[in-house]
């Protein structure tokens, strides 16, 4: 199962999507790792990007939500970037305490697959779509 970025994706914004860019990127790494037998040594490293991109990621984009006023989907756009991080969390302390396995891996794909469809695909993608209209009334 491989994801491709693709157009219809972009929010518009160039920071967030150039995150997202390399999201889909890292994520799409890890599938090959895995189809490669090497998931379980891909474990750790894709642990390391996304504590970059729970903490640059995450701050940009409610940085932009703040700066355009978007009050209607704040409270849920932030609670998913919580959730994301709980989730995130429990992969670190399973990573810690068990070490990196061909199953954290798997788990680690399908988590990514999921947010990536479902996240970026909805809420982002509203996020990015008021953003366009802010941006045009007032530019």
């Amino acid at each position: 199962m491989t994801l491709q970025w693709t157009e219809d994706l972009a929010t518009g914004e160039r920071v967030i999507d150039n995150h997202h860019k390399n999201i889909f990127k890292v994520a799409n790494d890890l599938q090959v790792a895995i189809n490669e037998g090497k998931g379980e040594e891909f474990a750790g490293k894709i642990l390391q990007f996304l504590e970059y991109y729970v903490t640059e990621h995450f701050r940009a984009e409610e940085d932009f939500m703040t700066k355009y006023n978007y009050f209607q989907g704040y409270t849920s756009h932030k609670a998913d970037h919580k959730q994301f991080m709980k989730d995130f969390d429990a992969f670190k302390k399973e990573f810690a305490t068990k070490g990196a396995s061909a199953s954290l891996a798997l788990q680690l794909q399908y988590w990514l697959f999921n947010w990536l469809t479902i996240h970026i695909g909805r809420e982002d993608k509203k996020l990015g779509a008021f953003m366009l209209t802010k941006q045009k009334h007032t530019g």
